[in-house]
């Protein structure tokens, strides 16, 4: 197996020497609206990576990210709060045989920790790449959630750009009885 970002010899997606100088994660804490949102990498530091979201390549690519970032990230947290937690995953739809959202969320997986997957989908199809603030406040995802209520939830999605998303996620779940305790992302398209 080859190093998808340097192309050596590695036994791993990623090769040690690429995810020292290119993937080393760095929390950036963004406040968007009455969502806390926590973000791994800046978009476009990891561009390239993120573009293969609904391609074949994409599954590997995401599922290593995960593996670097949001566990870790979930086995500190709760080794500093022994609450049962809750992660639920923002429009978890199966895309090219996987959803790259799900990828992220499944890494999460730890003692105290419940996934719920595929309940927090959006109605409303219309992509937002590329679109402008207007656009999207004119054209809302219309989230339903069919989970568990009364419960502490940590919201994942890959991206943040203007953070309306996680806006209408966070106020969809909290009208369901979620807590959301804050938002966790990839990236930060912003920062």
């Amino acid at each position: 197996m080859r190093c998808i970002s340097c192309h050596k010899l590695s036994w791993s997606t990623f090769c040690s020497s690429c995810k020292i100088k290119l993937l080393k994660p760095s929390i950036i804490k963004r406040q968007v609206g009455s969502v806390e949102v926590y973000s791994f990498f800046k978009y476009q530091n990891i561009e390239d990576l993120l573009l293969t979201k609904h391609t074949p390549q994409g599954f590997i690519i995401y599922k290593a990210l995960a593996k670097m970032t949001f566990r870790p990230f979930i086995q500190n947290f709760i080794s500093n709060d022994s609450r049962e937690i809750y992660i639920i995953g923002v429009d978890e739809v199966v895309k090219n045989g996987y959803s790259h959202v799900a990828l992220l969320t499944h890494q999460m997986r730890y003692q105290n920790v419940n996934i719920i997957h595929s309940k927090l989908i959006a109605k409303n199809r219309v992509k937002y790449a590329g679109k402008t603030l207007e656009f999207r406040l004119s054209n809302p995802r219309e989230f339903i959630y069919s989970g568990v209520s009364n419960i502490e939830a940590i919201l994942v999605d890959d991206i943040i750009t203007t953070g309306l998303t996680l806006q209408e996620a966070k106020e969809v779940l909290e009208q369901n009885g979620v807590v959301v305790l804050f938002a966790l992302t990839l990236a930060d398209a912003k920062a």
